[in-house]
């Protein structure tokens, strides 16, 4: 107890940034709280593509597993965005569907421990379906919360603690999984540790994340929610046309994202195909990923500070268009290692980048659709993506499909780096 409290201190502690009211300094701590029960599942989340391809699934079934989100997300995004525009309180909507996300992850466990390995694919894929729903809600819910809490000068300060948080608690977590799947029989080494992390960390979640306090949002009047379907929708294109800001920011990451998930599904099946890479190194890849990604989310909001989100956007983006290529050429384990935990280091940039030019361009009314169009347009990349990879690793190799990843990730670049607009409201510098 003792040591739980000393960490609230410290969590405390960090959460005095430059320029917040007491209100947001709570809201700082208990964003980080709710994160640490969103680490604990989210340390095995690395481990259910490793699961799958140990029960045997094939690689087009782990492809399928990537593109599962983008099937629920495509059809529920823009439904869960007009929900939100309707909601006066959108904490007690993101409290429950983070739960309802987290603690579905105990039926991966589940799966395998009431079914044989070839239907237990088939019923973890499903599984990870439903978990997505929820997912599909959170995603716009979690943008327009954040955004809330930290305001338009504090996006960076907010996630690069809130995402600190999460790595911590994974390397802890992921060191301790890696130990007891190699410890514990197969499949009752991942059962247990679905079953729990799951419970442990979506109670934790919904403790705190219920405790964030935002003003109440206006909802649009009757007379526009009563409109025909069709007018809406045309409405909401022209609105969201006449952004330019918000259209560039997202035709970009679109290109950029797309290469992300082509080689999303690819390197797990390439730990363990062509590394051979065991439970325990796959632990270790992941915790060096977590480790490094701790330094970036310290180190990008000071490269922000002072050369401004573009430059933070223009080096990830560089740094992560050779990093498929340089897995497809690694041979070694501990070479991988080392290369994984230098790559997390500018992909936390790119997540705070990315958030915080986003946030930028959307207009303070009708956010919540324009963070659904974004994620849905993305879900559609996210279902063609790693089916193609997949598909493509037939008959050009694991190898040949990530390098094809890192050209359209390569390409993102580019336009990035050409473009030396800015959003419409970046906002001052991280305080």
């Amino acid at each position: 107890m003792q040591q739980l409290r000393s960490q609230v201190r410290r969590l405390r502690l960090r959460s005095q940034t430059v320029g917040l009211t007491r209100v947001q300094r709570r809201n700082f701590l208990y964003t980080q709280l709710d994160a640490v029960g969103v680490g604990l599942v989210m340390s095995v989340s690395p481990f259910v593509s490793v699961f799958l391809t140990r029960l045997g699934a094939t690689n087009r079934q782990v492809g399928l597993l990537s593109a599962v989100p983008g099937i629920a997300g495509l059809f529920l995004g823009l439904v869960m965005g007009g929900v939100l525009q309707r909601r006066r309180r959108i904490v007690p909507i993101y409290a429950l569907a983070r739960f309802l996300r987290l603690i579905i992850y105990a039926g991966v466990g589940l799966s395998s421990l009431l079914f044989p390995p070839e239907a237990a694919i088939y019923a973890i894929l499903a599984v990870m379906l439903v978990t997505n729903i929820p997912q599909s809600l959170i995603t716009v819910a979690f943008s327009i919360l954040m955004n809330q809490v930290s305001g338009p000068n504090h996006r960076f300060a907010l996630l690069s603690r809130r995402w600190a948080t999460i790595a911590v608690v994974g390397v802890v977590m992921t060191l301790v999984v890696g130990q007891l799947l190699d410890r514990v029989p197969f499949p009752l080494n991942y059962e247990i540790t679905f079953i729990g992390l799951a419970v442990a960390g979506s109670i934790t979640s919904y403790l705190f994340a219920g405790r964030i306090s935002v003003p109440d949002a206006v909802p649009p009047d009757r007379e526009t929610v009563d409109r025909p379907v069709m007018v809406r929708l045309r409405e909401t294109a022209r609105l969201l046309w006449a952004e330019k800001a918000y259209v560039s920011i997202v035709s970009k990451r679109l290109v950029y994202i797309m290469g992300s998930h082509l080689v999303m599904p690819l390197f797990t099946l390439y730990y363990v195909r062509e590394l051979g890479a065991t439970d325990a190194q796959i632990s270790l890849i992941t915790t060096s990923q977590r480790l490094a990604s701790v330094a970036g989310f310290y180190l990008w909001p000071r490269v922000r500070k002072q050369r401004g989100t573009r430059v933070v956007m223009v080096i990830t983006t560089l740094a992560m268009s050779l990093y498929p290529m340089l897995t497809a050429a690694t041979n070694r384990v501990g070479t991988m290692i080392l290369l994984a935990g230098v790559a997390s280091v500018f992909q936390s940039g790119i997540r705070l980048a990315f958030f915080d030019r986003l946030m930028a361009s959307v207009p303070e009314e009708g956010g919540a659709i324009f963070v659904a169009v974004s994620q849905t347009l993305q879900h559609v990349e996210s279902i063609v993506g790693p089916l193609i990879s997949t598909w493509l690793a037939d008959f050009i190799g694991l190898g040949g499909a990530l390098v094809l990843g890192a050209c359209f990730r390569f390409a993102g670049f580019v336009l990035f780096a050409l473009d030396r607009g800015g959003a419409r409201r970046e906002g001052a510098p991280v305080g």
